[in-house]
């Protein structure tokens, strides 16, 4: 069993990787033997301090700037992941954007920029490593949903739009991947203490935590073991599923 977690010399990619559940899955796939690159977008000084601390116990971790939604820079990151590792075994698509707004006031910009992101930032990025896994007969693609991707909510039609597309995408690519040892799977977290959740009313905070049973919200290392657990010989028979460390916010 002490084995089964170990990823040393396997080499993974994770997008939205400077803070919150990004920088999480960093350090956890880190600490258990990866090579890590990761990506961000317009945050250099979080992603240089993630850096130099995990470098200092003696991780090997790189970052550079993308944003997921562009197909250039997704392919530049690529090619760059590729340079830096030699491979990408593990693929863990965690980049995402916040943002509540009325239905009736949502813009196609934001629609378009909180579908960029989400959805097709994973499309786009997993369109470049897939069938280099298939290739090789070993590959780990962990996607990251949300509870809203079951539940909705008000004001987050874009949002839920987006991480259920990628419940569906999840499922449909494992089809094709695990015939070749490349499994595909999701994590549909619930509320963290993340970014994406500041800005909210003590009054919401307060009452969303009445609804979990937990009386509380997660935080993002309480979301990277999941990752881990999928990212290595743990997950071996996990195949389309997207596992909901939510807090009990849905039970499915």
């Amino acid at each position: 069993m002490p084995k089964t977690f170990d990823l040393t010399g396997r080499k993974a990619l994770v997008t939205g990787g400077s803070r919150g559940i990004g920088a999480a899955v960093v350090e956890i796939l880190c600490a258990h033997g990866a090579q890590v690159a990761f990506c961000h977008v317009d945050d250099e000084a979080n992603a240089m301090a993630l850096i130099e601390r995990l470098s200092t116990v003696g991780a090997s971790v790189h970052g550079r700037a993308c944003d997921v939604a562009d197909e250039d820079q997704v392919a530049a990151l690529a090619q760059w992941a590729e340079a830096t590792l030699g491979q990408v075994d593990i693929l863990v698509n965690c980049a995402g954007i916040g943002g509540h707004c009325a239905f009736g006031e949502l813009t196609i910009a934001a629609w378009d920029r909180m579908i960029g992101v989400h959805l097709r930032g994973t499309f786009l990025v997993t369109h470049h490593f897939f069938d280099k896994m298939v290739a090789r007969r070993w590959g780990r693609i962990v996607n990251f949903s949300s509870q809203l991707a079951y539940k909705g909510g008000g004001g987050m039609a874009h949002y839920c739009a987006a991480k259920a597309g990628i419940l569906g995408f999840t499922r449909a690519l494992s089809y094709e991947g695990a015939p070749h040892n490349v499994l595909v799977n999701g994590i549909a977290p619930g509320p963290i203490e993340t970014d994406m959740l500041k800005g909210l009313s003590d009054e919401w905070r307060a009452a969303k935590m009445g609804e979990l049973p937990i009386k509380r919200f997660g935080e993002p290392d309480e979301m990277a073991p999941t990752v881990l657990m999928l990212a290595s010989e743990a997950g071996s028979y996990y195949v389309g599923q997207t596992l909901s460390p939510n807090g009990g916010d849905v039970m499915v």
